[in-house]
């Protein structure tokens, strides 16, 4: 986990500890080509060393296949699936990036082929699910009103991959209606996830959860935490820092303390209120960590 990981996960347990919930663990490993086992248990001790515990762990994604696949089914069933053979290079072409993730915005080339159009193709197709020209609002208890029509933001989006791994999107709709999950927080980086989980969970008839999403941790120049990068990886800060530091430090980059002063996560729980919690990107200076 690298700090920004550390800060989401931190105001996730004190949402649901202040309000007497139930903490879900899920493993969220989808890419058999990006994750292992190891990764999953590096996650655990991290958390537990941070002081965050939770009450149950569903089973990692890479287990649930058949779960996923029924409800890919159930949307085939009612004709709103549809294979898509355009290549990454094809759509870019064809449409401009998204602004807010660089994603092209799909214009629905597979959607109306025939089947002998189809037949033609000599290649393994995605599946996308087609999506209605109408807007999609929630209210973010953290960021508050959003509003997306997803036609023209997105497109039809894929739920499974030609690869046979099923997406993000239908995966965690599936895991949170099977663990009752009614309250999601994370990043913002996925606020624009939501129209699109919204619209399958209304398909198949799953609740909707409240959702926080919480800001992310910049470097000073405003680029964004990169696992990839390993800034301020947990590793190394375990190194340098006890829990209570690093959990006092990330209260008070949250608004949650009036100074970094060392705390045990166990102690903010009582007086946790996400009026007090930022709402903007918080830069984050690495000199603050030495």
């Amino acid at each position: 986990m690298h700090l920004g990981n550390a800060f989401s996960a931190l105001l996730a347990w004190l949402s649901v500890r202040s309000c007497g919930g139930t903490m879900v663990l899920r493993i969220e490993d989808l890419d058999p080509a990006r994750c292992r086992a190891e990764y999953a248990d590096h996650v655990k001790r991290d958390l537990t060393w941070l002081g965050l515990d939770w009450d149950v762990e569903q089973t990692p994604q890479s287990e649930r296949a058949e779960a996923y696949a029924a409800q890919f089914d159930r949307l085939n069933q009612v004709g709103l699936v549809y294979p898509c053979y355009c290549s990454r290079n094809e759509l870019l072409a064809a449409s401009a990036p998204h602004a807010s993730d660089g994603q092209a915005v799909y214009p629905g080339m597979c959607r109306n082929l025939s089947q002998a159009e189809r037949e033609k193709k000599q290649k393994a197709p995605s599946y996308r699910v087609m999506v209605p020209d109408e807007m999609v609002s929630f209210t973010d208890g953290l960021q508050g009103e959003y509003r997306e029509n997803l036609l023209r933001s997105c497109g039809d989006f894929i739920i499974r991959r030609a690869d046979g791994v099923y997406a993000y999107q239908l995966a965690v709709v599936t895991d949170d209606a099977a663990a009752g999950v009614t309250q999601i927080v994370r990043g913002c980086d996925l606020l624009s996830s939501v129209p699109r989980q919204m619209y399958l969970q209304r398909m198949l008839g799953f609740q909707t959860p409240q959702y926080y999403h919480v800001p992310l941790l910049v470097a000073p120049d405003g680029r964004r935490l990169s696992k990839r990068e390993h800034d301020l990886d947990l590793g190394a800060l375990q190194e340098r820092f006890t829990p209570e530091q690093l959990v006092g430090w990330l209260s008070y980059l949250a608004g949650l303390q009036a100074r970094p002063q060392p705390v045990r996560a166990a102690e903010l729980s009582g007086e946790f209120d996400w009026s007090c919690v930022r709402k903007e990107n918080i830069a984050v200076d690495s000199v603050l960590f030495y």
